[in-house]
């Protein structure tokens, strides 16, 4: 498959997803960016250091919904979006506006996370977060503080990450339209148990498929 050019904003099914950075504090043990050499359905998602100005991705996005509408605008990229949160938050207040003025066609605005936006910022980033994004889907990946960390391989100092990551979850409960806490199958999880627990914190629970060697 033909590579492109650097995306910044890519398309995939009836969504557009925005890749803000390459960065990262997990090195999943599932991750993809590694095996597929940062592709993605052709797409080539290494910045190459080059991080996206919230500019640069809102005139990709006007490009992309000249061509089609789409039902989610999502977060999502081969790095963890809130590493960004400032260039986040900007976009989300920018498109908000734009869907508010009819300027662009409205679309659910959505964060894919790993959960550790308020280890990496050193506070509660979900107030930055209520009110600009409608769903937050977090990768707990497991319920077991010693399991986690041997499945995500946090960097120094995220090592005792498992509980901000639940502290995150515990607080977008009620704060935004859908709150979804996810793993993936095929890495020795007890998802029945873990199912049991993510219904305790008041989210959804959803098992994601593991994703092969081909792209």
């Amino acid at each position: 498959m033909q590579i492109k050019e650097i995306s910044i904003v890519y398309r995939f099914k009836n969504s557009l997803y925005i890749n803000l950075t390459n960065r990262c504090p997990n090195l999943c043990v599932f991750c993809i960016k590694s095996k597929w050499e940062m592709r993605f359905e052709g797409y080539n998602l290494n910045l190459e250091g080059k991080e996206p100005s919230a500019q640069e991705v809102v005139a990709k996005i006007h490009g992309e919904l000249a061509k089609a509408s789409v039902e989610q605008i999502v977060f999502c990229g081969y790095g963890e979006p809130t590493v960004k949160l400032p260039v986040l938050t900007e976009i989300c207040d920018i498109l908000n506006a734009e869907m508010k003025e009819g300027k662009i066609g409205k679309s659910i605005i959505r964060l894919n996370t790993i959960g550790l936006g308020n280890k990496i910022w050193g506070r509660d980033i979900v107030p930055d977060l209520q009110g600009r994004i409608k769903q937050i889907y977090i990768s707990l990946n497991s319920n077991k503080p010693e399991q986690w960390a041997k499945l995500v391989r946090p960097a120094k100092g995220y090592e005792d990450g498992f509980e901000s990551v639940v502290g995150f979850i515990k607080n977008c409960i009620g704060k935004f339209d859908k709150v979804v806490v996810s793993t993936v199958e095929g890495l020795g999880v007890d998802t029945q148990d873990m199912g049991n627990f993510v219904k305790e914190l008041g989210a959804e629970f959803y098992v994601r498929s593991f994703l092969d060697d081909e792209n």
